[in-house]
């Protein structure tokens, strides 16, 4: 069952803000992927943004991911912009979830663990991302890819080390094994945090899981961003990877930001 919901902000400094998210459980027996996009409650236009793909059964996975958004909620509660670093509201939400995650393996059916992709955007326009395992953010402009975040996978490994191409990489049959993510026992999670200065108009964050990226290419993605509101995209993406899948799919979730231009006053006054 799909959940889409579209938020708008208030405007801010030359361009107002929509999102949606989706979520949709694929032909698993249970959703463990977990989404989020908030506004803050006290800062107009500052809104973050969370995905969290959990594993380890039925209780480990989906624990593991409720964990990722209620540390996420509790911590943006209380970040405050010009006070507060975005990156360290980020790196503390990896931190703290992730020892939570640990905490919870020992009344769950198996080792829980979670992916992050999280984005935080100030209301002046910069932001911040984070994200560990091969849940992703993409940074589209005017529909074509400006960043994209590279996953903590066993075939992105072998991507780096020219072994395999991106495309061998999506058929890989170990391409669901991680090498870093939330909860592992052997090692703490990857800490990797890009900045973008300053948001444009046009601009657009997707943040995915697996379930939703696997099935479409940078350009398929960015094309319909571009060409389709938050929702209608959302709701677009969610049906063609359900459709791409073949009764095979995995849990999909997505939430999506985009800043949207305000006309011109002045133009407006000429007509």
């Amino acid at each position: 069952m799909q959940d889409s919901a579209s938020t708008v902000a208030p405007p801010t400094r030359g361009f107002r803000l929509a999102a949606a998210t989706g979520l949709h459980k694929g032909d698993r027996p249970y959703q463990q992927d977990q989404v989020l996009v908030m506004n803050h409650p006290r800062a107009a236009g500052c809104v973050l943004g969370v995905i969290a793909d959990g594993m380890g059964g039925r209780s480990g996975g989906r624990k593991a991911s409720d964990q990722v958004l209620m540390t996420a909620r509790q911590l943006f509660a209380r970040y405050k912009p010009g006070r507060d670093e975005a990156v360290h509201v980020l790196r503390q939400l990896l931190e703290d979830a992730n020892t939570v995650i640990k905490l919870t393996a020992l009344s769950s059916e198996q080792e829980p663990h979670s992916t992050l992709a999280a984005f935080l955007m100030n209301p002046e326009g910069d932001c911040a991302w984070i994200h560990a395992g091969d849940s992703r953010i993409y940074h589209f402009r005017r529909g074509q890819l400006v960043k994209r975040t590279k996953d903590h996978s066993y075939v992105q490994a072998l991507v780096d080390r020219g072994e395999i191409s991106e495309a061998e990489a999506n058929i890989h049959p170990q391409s669901n094994i991680l090498l870093g993510c939330l909860g592992m026992k052997s090692m703490p999670p990857p800490v990797e945090i890009h900045l973008v200065p300053k948001l444009e108009p046009d601009d657009l964050l997707l943040a995915c899981s697996d379930g939703l990226w696997h099935y479409f290419t940078q350009e398929e993605m960015g094309r319909v961003l571009a060409e389709q509101s938050p929702r209608s995209a959302a709701e677009l993406l969610v049906a063609e990877a359900r459709k791409r899948a073949r009764g095979t799919g995995d849990n999909i979730s997505l939430a999506i930001l985009k800043l949207e231009a305000l006309p011109d006053p002045h133009e407006a006054e000429e007509d």
